[in-house]
């Protein structure tokens, strides 16, 4: 009697090992209805991402307007997400500054640049988010172009020898020469930061190094200063800018968010 139980005990055995033998996530059939059961469901949550439209003006130009007398300036900033990292971007601004130049303590000439300009080009945001947010660190460049007119509103005339005036230089005959019909592009390399402060609220700030492709000038004056460039120099075609601004997010539209693929763990040693 013993040994048909260690028979039975054995033939159990087996039967039991061999149905183990499929891993615990395969299918079974349902004995009722004969359908599919998956013993271990996937994740079914999917992750969806906002995308749109986010404009914005620049801080920096209306706070500079406001201490320097002799500036006034404004710029709107806006993005239009494409991609999870890829950004539409655009700058549309006015700016216009006095600037006075001099030799020594006495004054040479001042002269006033006005105009507009806009900037097109695309950010990559460099920032890996959490679900939910928005935050971005980019890497990006523009196009630029500007047209403007420039004004000498006075002059001095440059002579080394002055025996006669030796306090001053000799003023020039013509003032309030103006110079119109001006125009210039250049190229930026653009590194930023927005972070959101409140619900669909961000603020940001970015640093510009543009290079001068084309520069449009009067023979009689040359382009000294450029809406949207800054000042041009001698010798070099670089100019440095920057802004800080504040922009409202509208979102238009929800894309899945792009799932990282798992690294077995095999692969992983």
């Amino acid at each position: 009697m013993s040994r048909y139980f260690t028979n039975l005990f054995v033939i159990f055995f087996c039967f039991s090992g061999f149905g183990q033998d499929k891993p615990i996530d395969s299918q079974q059939k349902d004995t009722v209805e004969n359908k599919p059961i998956d013993l271990q469901p996937k994740d079914t949550i999917e992750y969806k991402q906002e995308y749109g439209l986010r404009v914005g003006i620049d801080l920096n130009r209306p706070l500079l307007s406001f201490l320097d007398e002799d500036y006034t300036g404004f710029e709107i900033v806006g993005d239009y997400r494409l991609t999870e990292k890829m950004y539409l971007a655009a700058e549309l601004g006015n700016e216009e500054k006095t600037i006075f130049e001099d030799v020594g303590n006495s004054p040479l000439y001042n002269y006033t640049s006005s105009g507009s300009y806009i900037k097109l080009g695309i950010d990559m945001n460099t920032y890996e988010n959490w679900y939910g947010m928005n935050n971005a660190i980019t890497v990006g460049g523009r196009y630029a172009f500007s047209t403007f007119s420039q004004t000498l509103n006075e002059y001095n005339i440059f002579n080394s020898n002055r025996f006669f005036n030796p306090g001053e230089f000799l003023v020039g005959a013509e003032e309030g020469e103006e110079f119109s019909g001006l125009s210039a592009s250049w190229l930026e390399f653009v590194l930023g930061l927005k972070a959101e402060l409140f619900a669909n609220i961000y603020v940001g700030m970015s640093a510009r190094l543009g290079f001068l492709i084309t520069n449009t000038e009067e023979e009689r004056f040359p382009n000294l200063w450029v809406p949207g460039f800054n000042r041009i120099t001698d010798g070099s075609n670089f100019g440095v800018s920057y802004n800080y601004s504040i922009s409202y997010f509208l979102p238009l539209y929800k894309k899945s968010k792009k799932k990282k693929k798992e690294v077995p763990e095999s692969e992983e040693e």
